[in-house]
């Protein structure tokens, strides 16, 4: 790719990136490419559908959030690991408003743009689940694709304005209903201090 069309390709992930963090990732296309002072002729030659904008936009966050649990995996305590990455998860599909429902749909559909990243952060989280079972920490009648609709359940928790000051108290319920009762009483001394509404 040319440096110039590698500039406005960028230019544009910028914009749409703040675009989706202000209205969620419903924004129209043609909003964006006005944001970015473009034709939508011009938005569609670099990404010819809403999902394809998606897919170049979110794939880094998803990359680092996969790299995040692997991380994690080796660092930190099974129960600390699961909990931090839980945390992480939740607060990135928080900030690009309705990614939860894409994430969702994309895993179903093999034929999605996300459907490769979106099975690679879920495999993620199911090891480091399976890791906190494997040592006692987490309940067993839980997996992977339960931590991911958990993932969504309480991102959807912080866009709802009348809920959003009682996420991280739910949250913390939430992380405490997957760990076991050793798990959860270690957790809870790993806790960031929350502010009360």
């Amino acid at each position: 790719m040319r440096a110039d069309a590698r500039k406005n390709r960028d230019h544009l992930l910028a914009v749409a990136g703040t675009a989706i963090t202000e209205q969620g990732v419903d924004v129209s296309l043609r909003d964006i490419a006005r944001r970015a002072d473009v034709g939508l002729a011009t938005l569609l030659r670099h990404f010819p559908t809403r999902e394809a904008l998606l897919d170049a936009l979110l794939r880094t966050s998803f990359d680092e959030l996969t790299a995040r649990a692997a991380e994690l995996e080796t660092s930190s305590s099974p129960e600390d690991a699961l909990v931090s990455w839980l945390r992480d998860c939740v607060a990135w599909t928080t900030e690009y408003r309705g990614v939860t429902v894409l994430m969702a749909a994309a895993i179903e559909d093999t034929e999605s743009a996300l459907h490769a990243s979106c099975v690679t952060l879920r495999a993620a989280g199911a090891r480091l689940l399976t890791r906190a079972q494997a040592a006692g920490m987490a309940r067993s009648d839980i997996d992977g694709t339960d931590l991911f609709a958990l993932v969504a359940a309480l991102a959807w928790l912080g866009d709802q304005p009348s809920l959003a000051p009682r996420a991280d108290h739910l949250f913390d319920v939430v992380a405490s209903a997957i760990l076991t009762s050793a798990g959860s009483s270690h957790a809870k001394r790993e806790r960031r201090p929350r502010a009360r509404s």
